[in-house]
């Protein structure tokens, strides 16, 4: 097969090779195979008969085997693949492509938003992923694309501006080039049925995956009249409301262990934001963690071991949105869990804007930045907050307008810390917390934590570890002290 631009082969075939043969899905997203007899690409963990080694090619990335001329399998979909998840700015910057930074935008706007001229940042692509930002753009958005036809029953026209094309012919043209075959021949395949008021989505993921550890955290931190996590037939679903880049509507998650996925329901409002909203999903539920990698780090030390092997798959739970997280990181000073809680339920009741939606106890949406920001203190106080820390929450929404909770990629862990501690009445501990969770730095660890502190001493016959000695005892864990944050906050 001949390639239509530079590809970019992963280096190690024997090790691609080996886990193509055992499926290991720890390679899952990792690597792509492009198979030249079929000119077809597939994940790792594809169910077809395995190929011949002299008939493979491996590419580090989906937009590399098609930038080599291959099209993607529709067996193995390899638009549910988890990412790669690496920390350098080549991957900072996909995620942002994948999020559909370049619908609504251009390359040099993406340049200027990641601090780099046009021809870095083509540059960098092109050294990691062997692609151009509008070839890697494109293939986001084709497999997006495919994934909607497949999983959906959206009219076309609502499938080519969910998947970020500007016009239904520009998508059918790319489409059918890339792929050899019209759109309408992968739904006709995929049989999908006409759905009522909600998209059904699946996101994969790389097993292990501690779904009820990660919603039972979420459930006790769940807030009023914005969240929910209920019994669904013997598991736990997570449901919240949603307004996004002026779409309004609800999602509900649920696990499917026997797929290796979970679903979402989503409600048909946001066909629209169907892209960015997917990528908070990804982020949220911690979907491109590699769990097999994280336990051989961290199961070295005896004090995780034992909760690595209770929670196996243990997820960080983000955040579907950075300014609720950080609203309720503000809120979780100096009380408990169930006091923040009872506080962001107050919150969202005096601020709030009502939505409807068939989630039971969840009607609305969770107050925007301009509304806290210009807030009047006394007014945010009288949910029951000391006056500073109502003050604190005025000045996070104002940080937020200014962009500070979206830091340009390739930002690291200290830095970003250090711009939230600039916001007056955010110390050590929020900055910590809101970098784990809502920025999603994995080796961000809020040492001062007394949970942390008290857990960290069990194997020391002291009550508790100073917080000196806690991020000492930490440093051993980097790059996944976010990780051991969660083992140790699991309970016994």
């Amino acid at each position: 097969m001949t390639a239509t631009t530079s590809s970019h082969p992963v280096a190690d075939r024997a090790l691609c090779y080996r886990a193509l043969v055992a499926r290991d899905t720890r390679f899952d997203g990792v690597f792509f195979t492009g198979v030249r007899t079929t000119g077809i690409y597939c994940r790792p963990v594809c169910a077809v008969k395995t190929p011949r080694e002299s008939s493979c090619e491996f590419f580090a990335s989906a937009a590399a085997a098609e930038a080599a001329g291959f099209r993607p399998c529709l067996r193995c979909r390899p638009e549910l693949a988890p990412y790669a998840v690496q920390q350098n700015l080549a991957h900072a910057v996909w995620q942002r492509i994948a999020a559909g930074a370049l619908n609504g935008g251009d390359v040099e706007q993406l340049a200027g938003d990641v601090g780099l001229s046009s021809r870095q940042l083509r540059r960098v692509l092109l050294q990691h992923f062997g692609v151009t930002p509008v070839e890697l753009a494109q293939t986001q958005r084709l497999l997006f694309a495919k994934k909607l036809l497949q999983e959906t029953s959206l009219p076309m026209v609502d499938v080519a501006y969910a998947a970020g094309f500007g016009s239904v012919r520009r998508f059918n043209t790319l489409f059918a080039q890339r792929y050899r075959m019209a759109p309408t021949a992968v739904r006709r395949a995929a049989g999908t049925e006409r759905s009522g008021d909600a998209l059904t989505l699946r996101l994969a993921y790389r097993p292990p995956y501690a779904w009820d550890a990660l919603a039972r955290y979420l459930a006790g931190r769940a807030i009023a009249g914005v969240e929910t996590v209920q019994d669904a037939g013997g598991t736990l679903a997570y449901g919240r409301s949603v307004h996004l880049d002026g779409c309004s509507g609800w999602l509900r998650i649920t696990h499917l262990p026997e797929r290796q996925q979970l679903q979402a329901e989503i409600a048909t409002t946001l066909s629209p934001v169907l892209m960015p909203l997917v990528a908070r999903l990804r982020s949220q539920f911690d979907l491109d963690a590699n769990p097999a990698a994280i336990a051989t780090h961290l199961g070295d030390d005896p004090l995780l071991a034992p909760a690595i092997a209770r929670h196996p798959g243990l997820r960080v739970p983000g955040a579907f949105d950075a300014f609720e997280l950080a609203v309720r990181a503000v809120l979780g000073q100096q009380v408990s869990v169930a006091g923040a809680t009872t506080l962001s339920g107050r919150l969202v009741e005096r601020f709030g804007e009502a939505c409807g939606t068939p989630l039971p106890g969840v009607a609305r949406h969770f107050p925007a930045p301009h509304v806290l920001a210009q807030a009047d203190v006394d007014a945010i106080a009288a949910i029951g907050l000391p006056g500073k820390r109502a003050a604190a929450i005025r000045n996070i929404a104002r940080f937020a307008l200014e962009g500070g909770l979206r830091p340009r990629a390739g930002c690291t862990l200290d830095e970003a810390v250090a711009a939230l501690k600039t916001v007056e009445g955010i110390g050590a501990w929020t900055a910590q917390y809101i970098a784990l969770r809502a920025l999603r730095f994995p080796d961000a660890f809020p040492a001062g934590d007394l949970g942390l502190q008290k857990a960290a001493a069990r194997d020391t016959g002291d009550d508790r570890l100073t917080e000196r000695q806690l991020a000492a005892r930490a440093h051993a864990w980097s790059p996944w002290r976010g990780y051991a944050a969660l083992l140790l906050w699991q309970p016994d």
